[in-house]
């Protein structure tokens, strides 16, 4: 790899939109890199290396707080890797509170598939019933 490129080759290499570069770089997750005399963005292989630090977190469902804070970690390499474990288990708590939710909403979804086990007209339809009825208060004024 060369000492800088374009950003669309930085784009290729991270295999990642221009556009997500530069959203990195407006919300202040990747440094803007310096120009060349013609007025083009030259970037580094250390953006290279932030970027796929931050796709890598993305594609861990990390948000971007939670990432730019990991990144301010990496950044110390002398402090203790307690807050990154930290940072961790609060994200798999997330996680595992977002599956509790999850379990429930597909519970409610089948309980309502279940009102519905034979054909019928879309009039008769129990399911669309059911949602219809959080509604039909509004119907009665």
């Amino acid at each position: 790899m060369s000492t800088s490129m374009r950003i669309g080759e930085l784009a290729k290499l991270a295999n990642c939109d221009v556009e997500t570069i530069r959203y990195y770089e407006k919300v202040g997750m990747l440094s803007e890199p310096p120009r060349t005399a013609t007025g083009y963005r030259a970037y580094t292989p250390e953006h290279a290396e932030i970027l796929r630090f931050i796709r890598q977190c993305r594609s861990l469902r990390m948000g971007l707080a939670e990432i730019r804070t990991l990144i301010t970690l990496k950044n110390d390499r002398y402090e203790g890797c307690q807050s990154v474990n930290k940072l961790l288990e609060q994200h798999v708590d997330a996680i595992d509170r977002q599956l509790l939710d999850l379990h429930s909403l597909r519970n409610q979804l089948v309980q309502l598939r279940d009102q519905c086990q034979a054909p019928h007209l879309i009039r008769d339809c129990a399911i669309l019933h059911q949602l219809d009825g959080a509604s039909a208060w509004l119907k009665e004024e």
